[in-house]
């Protein structure tokens, strides 16, 4: 099953020939989810071939422009295009008062549902504000991570979001696998008659008795399932080791990088990271790679960025507009 991040964007806030502003779309298990808007987000959905009627979630990690400017022209493209199905939006409650402007300022009544999951200060969410007056049972903040919220939950994912540390109220979200059922062999299934009450008993662990007594251990019957899989987007934040515990021994973490060593002084006034701030947040936290953006546009050639990152965490690649990162 896939579990892949498209780059759409690794720019900060002015865009370039080459670098646009920041969005993401994660794919898991063909379910997209797209992590920030900034202005031309769509466009790049086009020049990168999705198919973004399927996006169902979108999430904003806070309001400055390079993050949400394309928002509105996604919504209302999704409106032109006779889009049905619901989408969730996930912001601070300011964005929703921005969007409300927006569309009652051109008269535009969405035909389809937005269902808008209010982000507050501290990395919980308030209560959900929808244009429909809908609530979703899958926001109500269970199965908690010790500072984090759960947004999303299914069958096969969990969302959540936690505090960054930036000018304004910012979220990062970390995007989890959950563990799936053991498998059973096909050549068990094929020497043995398992009753159906059992099959689930078995995927779930149990060892089998069969109706003589007869025990099969469950590793003798079933596979491992895959590992759970794992992404964390950190985008917009001062160096900050209190997000280590959210993040750590992820597969794939984002995590911004506007300057180099040389401006740490500015990254910390203009609350974001060196390229190897980023890079010590990803050693600690033991993850297993890591990919910077959010470049400033000062830098015409990246490859500095990346070295400095990679002196701290060889595991280090350049989040580039159109790359694809799979887990």
């Amino acid at each position: 099953m896939t579990f892949s991040v498209l780059v759409l964007g690794s720019n900060s806030a002015i865009p370039t020939l080459t670098r646009n502003p920041s969005a993401h779309l994660l794919n898991a298990s063909e379910r997209l989810f797209l992590i920030d808007c900034a202005e031309g987000t769509q466009l790049q959905l086009r020049r990168y071939h999705v198919h973004f009627q399927r996006i169902r979630h979108i999430f904003i990690s806070h309001l400055h422009g390079d993050h949400f400017y394309g928002l509105i022209g996604l919504l209302t493209s999704f409106h032109l295009l006779g889009r049905k199905e619901e989408l969730h939006l996930y912001g601070p409650l300011e964005l929703w008062h921005i969007l409300r402007i927006q569309l009652d300022a051109s008269q535009t009544r969405l035909i389809y549902p937005v269902m808008f999951h209010e982000l507050t200060g501290d990395g919980r969410t308030g209560d959900q504000k929808t244009s429909r007056g809908k609530q979703d049972p899958g926001s109500n903040g269970r199965k908690q991570i010790p500072g984090t919220n759960l947004l999303y939950e299914d069958d096969l994912l969990t969302i959540h979001s936690f505090p960054l540390l930036h000018s304004i109220p910012t979220w990062g979200f970390l995007f989890r696998e959950k563990l799936q059922p053991r498998k059973i062999r096909k050549e068990i299934l094929n020497r043995l008659t398992i009753p159906n009450e059992w099959m689930n008993r078995i995927k779930n662990g149990e060892d089998y008795v069969d109706e003589e007594g007869k025990n099969y251990a469950n590793r003798e019957l079933t596979l491992d399932p895959p590992k759970p899989r794992s992404y964390a987007y950190c985008t917009d934040t001062a160096y900050t080791e209190t997000i280590v515990p959210v993040i750590r021994s992820v597969d794939l973490l984002y995590n911004e990088a506007t300057f180099m060593n040389d401006m740490a002084e500015a990254a910390r006034e203009k609350y974001h990271s060196t390229a190897a701030e980023a890079a010590a947040i990803a050693k600690s936290a033991g993850v297993k790679k890591l990919i910077i953006g959010h470049f400033s546009a000062r830098y015409d050639d990246l490859g500095p960025l990346l070295e400095e990152a990679r002196v701290v965490f060889p595991e280090t690649e350049l989040a580039d507009d159109g790359r694809v990162f799979s887990v």
